[in-house]
């Protein structure tokens, strides 16, 4: 591992306690709701905050006892925190020149980086002079110019907006994948994580909740605050076969398995009644309607029953069925549309 950290933050309401560990030349995105402790970390592993307890170590070297200006990291911050004085050029040689080099090589350097973030034609300018993706841009080069060993990364593209954005998250993946070192994103954009990460840390309340590669993630969350994030139902139940107990409630599933699990299933899966339908579905219950509001293209409705759930259905279907608060309607889920595994 290139890092390889306990960090432990204890405060008067909330304690911090989770190991991170990146191989090289890998991307971990830290995702969390607010208040998780995703940017408590980030500043443990740059020493801007201090630790309590555990240990940083990088490239198999101790550097938790080391001042932030003496780490070998590069930091980039959510509003990039560019000097305002100095142009393109000179904020990226800025480290190299506090690190004891030449003024003509570290602008070399500088000048070398800028070119490979495809901003040669801009190292005059000043902060104010450039957009929002190009000042992300030099604020990465200006976080590699130090040769770090560990490259930080809060909210990378937050003050973007979302056409931007598109554009800059590919360009990041790019120059990402040309660090050797390690990374550590923070980020509460899903995108974000999923395109730029290898792998993801959940936090939650202080302590990690789950991990693992993007699709894992995404195909198999095991908190409400993941299946939010990945747009999925979720719910814990007791497996008998194919039968899963969920409250009051038996659902009928395609897989097969016994004891404790989840089951998860997208809002798109959910269908909804305004009376009981012909047949006999078996995964059909009654629940009330306790929210709508829109969800891109469809409609996106919040249903309270012995089985909670989102539906994404047509702006149509919303006409159709009538649907307004409170309303009791009929649910349904195909067995075929949903997914169990061991909790």
């Amino acid at each position: 591992m290139t890092l390889h950290a306990r960090l432990v933050v204890e405060r008067a309401a909330f304690t911090l306690d989770i190991e991170v560990e990146v191989e090289p030349g890998e991307v971990v995105a830290l995702l969390g709701p607010n208040g998780a402790g995703k940017t408590t970390a980030l500043r443990a592993l740059a020493g801007l905050t201090a630790m309590t307890g555990g240990r940083i170590l990088l490239d198999g070297g101790s550097i938790d006892g080391l001042a932030a200006e003496q780490r070998p990291i590069g930091m980039v911050f959510q509003d990039y925190l560019l000097f305002p004085h100095l142009s393109a050029l000179d904020n990226v040689a800025f480290g190299p020149r506090c690190q004891g080099v030449a003024k003509a090589e570290a602008r070399r350097l500088a000048a070398r980086l800028l070119e490979r973030v495809g901003l040669a034609d801009r190292a005059s300018a000043r902060p104010r002079q450039l957009s929002g993706g190009q000042a992300q841009r030099v604020a990465l080069a200006r976080a590699l110019a130090v040769r770090p060993r560990l490259l930080l990364l809060d909210e990378p593209l937050a003050a973007l907006d979302a056409h931007t954005r598109l554009e800059v998250r590919s360009q990041l993946r790019r120059h990402l994948a040309g660090f050797d070192g390690a990374t550590v994103l923070v980020t509460h954009d899903t995108l974000d994580a999923m395109v730029l990460a290898d792998r993801l840390i959940v936090i939650e309340h202080g302590a990690v909740v789950q991990q693992g590669a993007p699709a894992e993630v995404a195909r198999r969350p095991r908190t409400d605050y993941v299946a939010r994030l990945v747009g999925l139902n979720l719910h814990r139940g007791v497996a008998d076969g194919a039968r899963v107990k969920v409250g009051e409630l038996v659902l009928t599933t395609s897989q097969h398995l016994e004891g404790a699990v989840f089951v998860a299933f997208p809002p798109a899966a959910v269908a909804l009644y305004r009376s009981r339908p012909d047949g006999s579905p078996r995964n059909l219950w009654q629940g009330r309607i306790d929210g709508i509001e829109r969800h891109g293209d469809n409609v996106r409705v919040h249903l309270d029953g012995p089985v909670a759930a989102f539906a994404d259905i047509t702006p149509a279907a919303v006409a159709d069925l009538d649907l307004t608060l409170g309303r009791q309607v009929w649910v349904s889920v195909k067995a075929t549309e949903t997914h169990v595994y061991p909790a």
